[in-house]
């Protein structure tokens, strides 16, 4: 588990897999759109890193961007298990890939 190739895979199956479990729960279309958006670009971010090609470290790093800009502003204002669940895994992307990131350069 301590691959970023595997954490990044992880972290696609679970934005990914809430993405289509949300559409599937309430049919909201903005959920399986930003869900397997966000968890395909996890998941090219560990199949490049995976393969040694050039930024898969950093394809990673924007998901986590992403999904922290669009889940924490909702945790803080909301305080529901949901936007807080995808902040901790938006702040543990965030910290493992950036820390990564910054060791290359």
């Amino acid at each position: 588990m301590d691959q970023p190739s595997t954490q990044a895979f992880l972290l696609a199956a679970l934005t990914a897999g809430g993405g289509i479990t949300g559409f599937a729960r309430t049919g909201s279309v903005p959920s399986i759109a930003a869900g397997v958006t966000v968890g395909l670009l996890y998941g090219l971010g560990g199949l490049r890193q995976r393969n040694r090609q050039p930024y898969g470290l950093e394809l990673a790093l924007l998901a986590s961007v992403l999904l922290a800009g669009s889940s924490i502003p909702r945790a803080v204002k909301t305080q529901k298990p949901l936007p807080v669940a995808l902040s901790l895994i938006a702040a543990f992307g965030l910290y493992r890939f950036g820390t990564l990131w910054r060791a290359q350069m």
